[in-house]
């Protein structure tokens, strides 16, 4: 694993926007000065060895995290994850009868040098999916076109579509974003996510979650038209949803009215899965010690918000590295109490730290996307940089 210059291509601006990659604001550089979000200046390769390795990596862990699932679900350790008692029976349900997922996004520290260690898991609203799939695929293409890439991620979309069309409720499937994000960014990845399911022989509906109908009398969510939605797809985080009433009804509509990501999905996302998979897997390679509410042994340490996004409210606790960042998810907040897991800073590269996203499409690994940064949180102001294989 090393990082790489290149020149852009001359186009690159116009060719991105093309392929969808209309948000831009901009990343950090050295100094904090503005870079742009797409990056392609510079780039990482890695062997082929490597990217097998981390492939083992991703499929073991995303069984691992299974697994932890149905611990929580078996021994209804709800309360851990700072769920709704309300919810807990609908959560349980929801696994028990497999409600069938589409993809997640492993968030992992890599250096080349050992395995790889796992930093959370963004298995409910995992963005960077246009970008690691398309965008740098045809970087590669204009670029590097012997060399090969991590990222089989719209082949296996459309198949994974594929596989799951025969479990949902009906042929027809709703696609849903927020207007409350400026960047345009959930629009985009809900519309690319929406082709892949018209690819896979869907028939698809796309509408702002802000347009969501709900009809009393049938005790159902409808659309714009009317009609009863029997499947919704969403970049809505279920944290959110079980916040209000409208949580409610969702967990009520259920099964009739299946989501995805799934319901179960709530125990994935929730970094107190963290905590539980080092206690069901202590000391193993590809995890870093975690706990509840409390350090326990650690005297180095990531203070992480069970139910925190974007890199806010973190905490480093160790010499030299103290830091903190802002956000909502603070004790009387959003957050829903803390994890603590080892302090295991990223890996320097020419001084930018970049924090693999290594993503998973049904139960197989599916490509890689890489956001850098010169501070030691992976927030809002990381670039993206594409990756290649060298073809020997």
């Amino acid at each position: 694993m090393r990082r790489a210059h290149g020149t852009p291509r001359p186009d690159w601006k116009q060719k991105i926007g093309e392929q969808g990659l209309v948000y831009d604001t901009p990343g950090r550089g050295e100094g904090g000065v503005s870079r742009p979000y797409w990056d392609e200046s510079v780039h990482y390769v890695f062997d082929m060895d490597e990217v097998l390795a981390l492939e083992a990596d991703v499929e073991l862990l995303h069984s691992m995290s299974l697994e932890a699932v149905d611990h929580v679900v078996t021994t209804e350790r709800f309360k851990d994850f700072a769920l709704p008692e309300w919810s807990w029976e609908a959560v349980a349900a929801s696994w028990k009868r497999s409600d069938p997922h589409v993809y997640g996004r492993f968030d992992l520290r890599y250096d080349g040098s050992g395995p790889a260690k796992l930093l959370e898991y963004n298995a409910d609203t995992p963005t960077t999916l246009l970008e690691a799939s398309i965008v740098q695929w045809h970087w590669l293409q204009d670029t590097h076109g012997d060399d090969d890439q991590w990222n089989s991620l719209h082949e296996k979309l459309v198949e994974r579509w594929t596989e799951i069309a025969g479990t949902l409720p009906g042929s027809e499937i709703h696609f849903t974003w927020s207007r409350a994000d400026a960047s345009g960014e959930d629009h985009i990845t809900t519309a690319y996510l929406q082709e892949t399911a018209a690819e896979a022989g869907l028939d698809t509906v796309g509408l702002a979650i802000e347009d969501l109908g709900y009809d009393v009398a049938l005790d159902r969510f409808v659309d714009l038209a009317e009609s009863p939605i029997k499947c919704l797809t969403k970049l809505y985080p279920w944290e959110w949803i079980l916040t209000d009433d409208f949580g409610k009804h969702a967990l009520r509509s259920l099964p009739e009215t299946l989501w995805i990501e799934p319901l179960w999905k709530t125990l994935l996302s929730n970094k107190a899965l963290l905590a539980v998979m080092w206690e069901m897997y202590p000391g193993h390679p590809n995890l870093l010690p975690a706990y509840l509410d409390q350090p326990g042994m650690l005297t180095e340490y990531v203070r992480k918000p069970r139910l925190g996004r974007e890199g806010s409210n973190i905490s480093i606790v160790a010499p030299g590295y103290e830091v903190e960042t802002g956000g909502v998810y603070t004790e009387d907040g959003l957050g829903g109490g803390w994890v603590y897991q080892l302090f295991d800073p990223l890996p320097e590269f020419e001084g930018f730290r970049p924090a693999l996203g290594a993503w998973i499409v049904g139960d197989h690994s599916a490509g890689l996307g890489i956001r850098e940064t010169t501070g030691l949180v992976t927030d809002d102001g990381a670039a993206f940089v594409p990756h290649r294989i060298p073809e020997s």
